[in-house]
């Protein structure tokens, strides 16, 4: 098996990449995508950083930073993308249903909020159904510790959002004790994550446990809605090794592909629903609805419930729009083949 160099080990490398590279592929540099352009990419290796270029059949919408690349030394061509280990994806916005990559790699999601008007259970909820789906861990972390009247409380909430959710942490972003209540999660070969609104304290984390100095920027007082300060997708190096992504904020989160974390997130209620009378029960008024009893006994939660029943709407909707453009895809397809036989026969 190939040995794993120190330096790309301190990056994340593992064996699991080291086991894809073949015979043929021993010249080819192993980098680890830093950053992603229209038109190129930044890719971290042994030799530091390196401008990268797409080849035809690759586009930037096709990689995400995190991701591990084998490239040509001379050309700084990419010449193919290793099998992910995890890989967190969102649908992108406007009314077409596509799959956005956010990050690859990545081992721990930190899911940021504050000890104010930004925490939203809901949201929080789609982060970690996101997390979940992936297979990466989900940590939310609570900013503005100092500023709020009851920590406890916002901990509880969050707590509760699922049994799932590694822990729950409470800081002030500013504080120098900020990276220490998140070292258990950081160190060499991890990647780590930070996701959240706008302005709830991403950036300063980021900055305290790398060094940077990436721009910040207050929150609105009237509604404690951010300000967008990271603009795009970036992986930085942890000094002492690992790998934090930091990335812009997602006020609005639209999940895609994601039944298995969504299922997972609410797993009490997807137990109950499999104790239904009736294996179609849409849980409203049909008789023997074991959801409907466990809300009449106050056991759950009626608004939980509803988000439950909201993020399935909505997932089962982009599956049903995909698996739409999936069959005009293929009859514009057949339409394009049928006119070309066409146009041979023509000239026959």
């Amino acid at each position: 098996m190939t040995s794993i160099p120190t330096s790309l080990e301190k990056l994340g490398w593992s064996n699991d990449f080291a086991a894809q590279i073949g015979a043929d592929e021993r010249a080819l540099v192993p980098l680890r995508l830093s950053g992603v352009e229209r038109s190129r990419a930044t890719g971290l290796g042994e030799a530091g950083a390196i401008t990268l270029q797409f080849p035809p059949d690759l586009s930037a919408g096709s990689v995400a930073v995190g991701d591990w690349v084998l490239a040509e030394p001379e050309t700084a061509r990419i010449c193919r993308v290793l099998d992910r280990r995890s890989l967190l994806t969102r649908k992108a916005a406007g009314t077409e249903v596509r799959t956005q990559l956010i990050a690859a790699n990545v081992d721990t999601l930190f899911i940021v909020s504050s000890c104010n008007a930004d925490f939203n259970p809901a949201r929080l909820e789609r982060y970690v159904a996101l997390a979940l789906d992936a297979g990466v861990a989900p940590v939310i972390v609570l900013t503005k510790a100092d500023l709020a009247a009851d920590v406890t409380d916002f901990l509880s909430r969050a707590r509760a959002i699922s049994p799932h959710v590694a822990a729950a942490v409470a800081l002030n972003a500013k504080s120098p004790e900020a990276v220490a209540a998140l070292e258990g999660w950081c160190g060499p070969g991890q990647t780590v994550a930070f996701a959240g609104s706008s302005g709830v304290g991403k950036s300063t984390l980021v900055n305290a446990m790398t060094g940077l100095a990436i721009a910040t920027q207050g929150v609105r007082e009237d509604d404690a809605k951010g300000r967008h300060t990271t603009t795009a997708r970036a992986l930085h190096p942890v000094p002492g090794g690992g790998m934090v992504i930091d990335m812009p904020g997602m006020r609005e989160l639209a999940l895609i592909d994601a039944s298995e974390g969504i299922a997972e997130l609410f797993d009490d209620i997807e137990a109950l629903a499999a104790t239904c009378r009736f294996r179609d029960c849409a849980h409203e008024r049909e008789p023997g609805c074991a959801i409907n009893a466990a809300v009449a006994a106050g056991t759950l939660n009626a608004a939980r419930l509803g988000r439950w029943q909201k993020l399935r709407r909505e997932d089962e909707a982009t599956a049903l729009s995909k698996a739409e453009a999936r069959r005009k895809g293929r009859t514009f397809a057949r339409m394009v083949k049928s006119a070309k036989q066409d146009k041979t026969r023509s000239r026959e």
